[in-house]
């Protein structure tokens, strides 16, 4: 009757077993490190950067606990948080303005650990420390943006359609377009509505001027600035997941802010510099006349065309760029390196979209044996990577650019434009850094809380309900056990609010407990046998701690779907909880007790606290 099969007793021990190994990263803490990385994407660390790096810190006296070098940074172990300050400034001195040397913790799990998959969990931003950021989205330069371009497109339209016209201008979101006859402003009506319907056409006829005034809808300016901070949340998510600094915490908060947390970054400075690294690519026409030519030659830039700018190119050579941009990396789908099939050399292949495709087909017709400039800004540095001759028009929407000095560095650009430009620019105005050690002192707080609470559960289950209480407080810890795996395995980021869901889920799984205590000591009282109160309490305890796990289930899901930040992560800790004391609470325990009481054929008694009940019977 109360004899569970070899397979429970396997798949428990089985659990057991994974659940250590997952939990076992957790116990070996955390170094202070230095993080280094290119400051310019495409340029490779190699070993000799590691070896600079170590000899100098040798040459200061500075021993690190490790060296290494993944793929495109490397990470330097210290002993402590003084020695990682000092290191930073040498490093920082030695290699100069062209990498990036930031402050940062990594974990001392050992690797053959890791080989297996186990991780510790991931810390949220009050446990660990690091840096918390609020930014302010421009909105308004996302309408000019995407003003700027309607712009442009109407002019390529007019003149397509060989429709008379002699000035666009913008002021603000305002477009005009003045007609040389009423027949042209017809003809440019239907064309802007077959572009957006969305407009607010208005004409306006002074003296002899036919005038047609463009007006974004309010309807256009909701979806822009909508579609602006989602690009932009997208934006910082793929470069900050691609530099692979921290778990991140990137969202929106209001109508206009994003909120940026990047746990285990230490250094204020040096996050701005990470978030900052966003590649936008820029195409625009090279300026190839003469006069200005003699510019470049005799250095006097004071002399640049106002509608021109001067840039220089990946071998120091300048280039007089003009200032209106053709296409910009929105219009980029997709982005990936490949290998010129000619000549050898590495290339990025850029695929536009539809509308992109169409001007840079147009564009390419128009300036045939001219030169197109193709522009990377990356933090704030603007390159011309190539400026190619066009030898004639390019249709279907592809692209090459040339001039990579090898593949990494095509990888890298790849990565870069993929991960796209920020629609809308963005200022910081709240910045606030917690300390490892402020980090620490709530972990202990929270862990002191969990313990001192479990303590206070064993000392009244094991004099309450003695045996069994005993068993209850080892399913308890069992329970904790796995919960702390789990979030382990899952790589959940573990808060503070997590750490107050892990307390809850220890009272919570506890009445499991208690309602099967309760329920054998119900059978006993009725006379039966211990064997048949034993299996009757746990049949009878298992529907209520069923309805009232799913209740709670159901609350945590609800704050998971519709919470942010602290909340949902309290909502995982408390859904992951309840899966794991269900289980420990019928399997594990069922598995202790028939495994102390079902190998016997006859009990007389069991220690379920009868000194207790004729005590309260007699009251």
């Amino acid at each position: 009757m109360n004899q569970s099969a070899r397979w429970k007793y396997l798949l428990i021990l089985t659990t057991i077993l994974l659940s250590i190994v997952f939990v076992m990263p957790n116990f070996y803490g955390e170094s202070s490190a230095i993080q280094i990385m290119p400051i310019k994407a495409g340029e490779k660390i190699d070993t000799s950067i590691l070896q600079s790096i170590e000899e100098e810190l040798e040459k200061s006296q500075i021993k690190n606990t490790g060296l290494i070098l993944e793929n495109f940074h490397i990470k330097v172990k210290l002993k402590n948080a003084e020695e990682q300050l000092r290191a930073k400034s040498i490093i920082q001195k030695a290699l100069g303005k062209e990498y990036v040397v930031a402050l940062n913790l990594i974990s001392n799990s050992p690797s053959w650990l890791s080989n297996m998959g186990a991780l510790p969990m991931y810390l949220g931003l009050d446990l660990r420390g690091g840096v918390h950021f609020l930014m302010q989205v421009d909105l308004s330069k996302a309408l000019e943006k995407t003003t700027n371009s309607y712009l442009s497109e109407f002019r390529t339209a007019l003149r397509k359609e060989k429709v008379g016209y002699y000035d666009a201008t913008k002021n603000n979101d305002i477009m005009q377009i003045k007609f040389k006859s009423k027949e042209d402003l017809n003809k440019g009506k239907n064309i802007i509505r077959d572009i957006n319907n969305n407009f607010d056409l208005k004409e306006i006829f002074i003296n002899e001027e036919i005038i047609l005034k463009v007006v974004i809808s309010e309807q256009t300016k909701k979806s822009i600035t909508e579609f602006a901070i989602k690009q932009n949340l997208e934006t910082l998510n793929n470069r900050v997941n691609e530099l692979g600094v921290a778990e991140p915490l990137i969202q929106q908060q209001g109508p206009d802010r994003i909120v940026i947390q990047l746990p285990g970054v230490q250094d204020t400075a040096k996050a701005k510099e990470i978030l900052g690294r966003t590649a936008i690519l820029e195409m625009r026409m090279v300026n190839e006349d003469n006069l200005n030519s003699d510019i470049l030659e005799d250095g006097n830039e004071d002399q640049i065309p106002v509608n021109s700018e001067i840039f220089n190119d990946r071998f120091g050579n300048k280039i007089l760029v003009k200032k209106e941009v053709i296409l910009t990396g929105e219009r980029i789908t997709n982005a990936g390196p490949g290998v010129d099939g000619q000549t050898g050399q590495s290339v990025v292949s850029i695929t536009l979209d539809a509308k992109g495709a169409s001007i840079f087909k147009q564009v390419t017709r128009e300036n045939i044996d001219k030169r197109l400039a193709l522009l990377l800004i990356e933090k704030n540095l603007t390159e011309v990577v190539t400026a190619p001759k066009i030898n004639e028009e390019i249709g279907g929407g592809r692209v090459q650019i040339t001039g990579m000095s090898n593949t990494q560095e095509a990888t890298d650009i790849a990565l870069l434009l993929r991960a796209g430009s920020l629609a809308a620019p963005m200022e910081i105005i709240e910045e606030r850094t917690v300390g490892p050690s402020m980090g620490k002192e709530n972990i202990s707080r929270g862990v002191q809380s969990t313990l001192w609470g479990f303590v206070a559960i064993i000392a009244m289950m094991a004099i309450y309900y003695m045996v069994f209480g005993v068993i209850s407080v080892i399913t308890l810890s069992v329970n904790l056990f796995f919960l702390v795996a789990l979030l382990s395995a899952l790589q959940a980021t573990l808060t503070l609010p997590g750490l107050a869901a892990i307390a809850l889920t220890l009272g919570m799984a506890i009445d499991s407990s208690v309602l099967i205590n309760e329920r054998i000591r119900d059978e006993i009282r009725n006379g039966n046998t211990p064997q048949a109160s034993i299996n009757n309490g746990y049949k009878m305890a298992w529907g209520t701690i069923l309805d009232s796990n799913i209740t709670t289930m159901v609350a945590g899901l609800a704050l998971f779907m519709f919470g942010s930040g602290p909340i949902k992560g309290f909502a995982v800790v408390l859904v992951l909880g309840i899966l794991t004391s269900m289980f420990s609470a019928i399997f594990v325990s069922r598995a202790i007790v028939n495994y102390i009481y079902g190998n016997k054929r006859q009990i007389n008694k069991l220690s379920i606290g009868s000194i207790f009940i004729k005590f309260i019977s007699h009251l």
